[in-house]
């Protein structure tokens, strides 16, 4: 309004100042006065357009500055590098005002000298806290990981390890990576900062605080950038190092896998094989130990085999191995001397034939019987079931648990065997006593006859079996008939009689045997059965005596 209000003024100065040339100098003076309103209105103008635009630069410099301080952490670091480069300045003026006041005389200026060595002392604590930043932080505080051992892979449980290893690899890249972009952001931000500075000082070019901030922008920026550059470098560095371990172990991964499928597939073939002789065996074996051991012996060599190829597949030096096994092999010998034995009592028993699956055992170990069925012969270990026998009626009173014997036993304990080779019946005996005055030989006839009554088949099959083992053993005495012995004891007759029974049922024999021995006594009567026993014999008076003041002496024999 007032500018266009000057125009008018002006435009009506000039044209009166045309038509009246006499008035030339008050018109003139008039139109200068114009003139310099207008000049002094433009100055205004400029100055308050200079001052909202270096408003709108400071409030852009803050926003830079807040986001600076907030978002990165680079300003925090180079925060304390210039602290600390400011504190070892002090550092150092207070060190030289010390040698000066020294110089003076240490004596007279000892107060101030005190003072001055408190201070560097307190300047000292400073910069031991902020030593890490005395060099360029942008050169010192971006480092890739160093690159650990890199696996080799040489079997399929390598591969899960080159997998973990090849992700931390990328983990650490892209950490590295992503370092950079923080200091280019960084850097972005900085040059935002000083072109506004500069273009701040542009407008006021005194503004002394504009100056030391674009210096020490500048100067920022200057060591940003050389950080920037070597470290640009070193991930070109790194990214192909790391490429060329993952291009490595994949390598091996994938020569592995190719490694562990061939592995696969041979073992499969050889399952498949397995499969098919057990069929065979299966259809073609009929007796159950022989299937038995031929399912045992098919078992032991898969595993063998499968052993060996693993062993020689991914052991890569066997010779080492060997050499390192030899040497070991002593302690190894004392460290598991029980495994070993067990391992040897298997071979024992494998190559000797003294115990097969299913053959009746009684092992005698610290005083304790154990009497049972073999189940299964392991590298280790024996296990059979506990039947019920004479031993568990006699001692343990208790049967069918399953009873784990390590075969190293055969070399230190007793284990018989019950039904050895193609023996399967053994003697039993059973034993009674009548009194003198019986009739012993009617007893023991009783007993014998008794006895090859019900033991005739098994003295029958006893004889055949004993006619088969004389091509390996040899026997002098094979009378299977059973027998009866009489024996004078303190209470009477002992008479024994001993018959062949089955090894498997030897109770029931005993039983039906004990039992038709003692229903024939019974009917014999120059036959009595002895027992302990006692006998009171006593005189009684044909009246019922009174009660005497001193004791009777009547006799009582006892």
């Amino acid at each position: 309004m007032i500018r266009r209000l000057l125009l008018a003024l002006l435009f009506v100065a000039v044209a009166a100042a045309a038509q009246e040339p006499a008035a030339e100098h008050p018109l003139t003076e008039a139109a200068r006065k114009a003139l310099e309103a207008k000049a002094h209105l433009e100055e205004a103008n400029e100055k308050r357009r200079v001052a909202e635009k270096v408003a709108r630069i400071d409030a852009a410099l803050e926003a830079i500055d807040k986001r600076l301080n907030e978002e990165s952490v680079w300003q925090k670091i180079y925060a304390n590098h210039l602290a600390y480069i400011q504190i070892a300045g002090e550092m150092a003026r207070v060190e030289e005002q010390i040698r000066r006041y020294k110089k003076r005389g240490a004596r007279r200026y000892r107060t101030k000298i005190e003072e001055l060595q408190a201070q560097k002392a307190q300047l000292q604590e400073r910069l031991t806290l902020l030593e890490d930043y005395a060099q360029n932080p942008f050169k010192t505080l971006i480092k890739p990981k160093e690159i650990e051992k890199i696996p080799s892979v040489t079997n399929p449980v390598a591969v899960i390890g080159a997998f973990s290893y090849i992700k931390q690899l990328g983990e650490q890249l892209a950490r590295f990576e992503q370092e950079i972009t923080d200091l280019e952001s960084f850097i972005a931000m900085l040059e935002n900062k000083i072109a506004l500075l500069k273009e701040k000082l542009a407008l006021e070019p005194k503004d002394k605080e504009a100056k030391e901030a674009l210096r020490q922008a500048l100067k920022e920026l200057e060591e940003a950038e050389e950080g920037l550059s070597l470290h640009k470098t070193a991930l070109v560095v790194y990214r192909k190092r790391v490429d060329e371990i993952k291009l490595r172990l994949t390598n091996e991964i994938k020569e592995q896998m190719k490694k562990a499928g061939t592995i696969g597939i041979s073992i499969l073939v050889l399952l498949l094989l397995v499969l098919l002789f057990k069929w065979l065996i299966r259809r073609t074996v009929t007796d159950n130990e022989r299937f038995y051991m031929a399912n045992k012996i098919i078992n032991f060599s898969f595993i063998f085999i499968v052993a060996m190829i693993l062993l020689f597949a991914y052991i890569e030096n066997v010779t080492y191995l060997v050499t390192v096994l030899g040497f070991a092999s002593a302690g190894i010998a004392i460290a598991m001397k029980d495994w070993f034995m067990s391992m040897m009592g298997w071979f024992v028993i494998m190559l000797g034939g003294s115990i097969h699956v299913g053959d009746r055992i009684r092992v005698d170990k610290d005083g304790k019987l154990y009497v049972g069925d073999v189940l299964d012969i392991s590298l280790l270990r024996i296990t059979i079931l506990e039947d019920i026998t004479l031993t568990t009626y006699k001692h343990n009173r208790r049967a069918g648990r399953v009873i784990f014997i390590p075969n190293n036993y055969i070399f230190t304990d007793m284990i018989a065997n019950y039904t050895h080779a193609t023996l399967k019946t053994v003697w039993d005996g059973i034993d009674f006593t009548i009194t003198f005055d019986s009739n012993h030989k009617k007893a023991a006839h009783i007993a014998k006859e008794t006895a090859k009554k019900y033991a005739k088949g098994y003295t029958d099959i006893t004889r055949k079996q004993l006619n088969k083992l004389r091509a390996r053993y040899s026997l002098k005495n094979t009378n299977v008939e059973p027998r009866v012995f009489s024996f004078i004891e303190d209470n009477g007759i002992r008479i024994s009689v001993w018959y062949l029974t089955n090894a498997y049922a030897t109770l029931t024999l005993r039983s039906t045997i004990s039992t038709e021995i003692l229903d024939l006594i019974k009917e014999e009567k120059d036959i009595r059965i002895a027992y302990p026993s006692q006998h009171i014999y006593l005189d009684r008076a044909k009246y019922k005596p009174s009660l005497p003041s001193e004791p009777s002496d009547g006799p009582i024999e006892l």
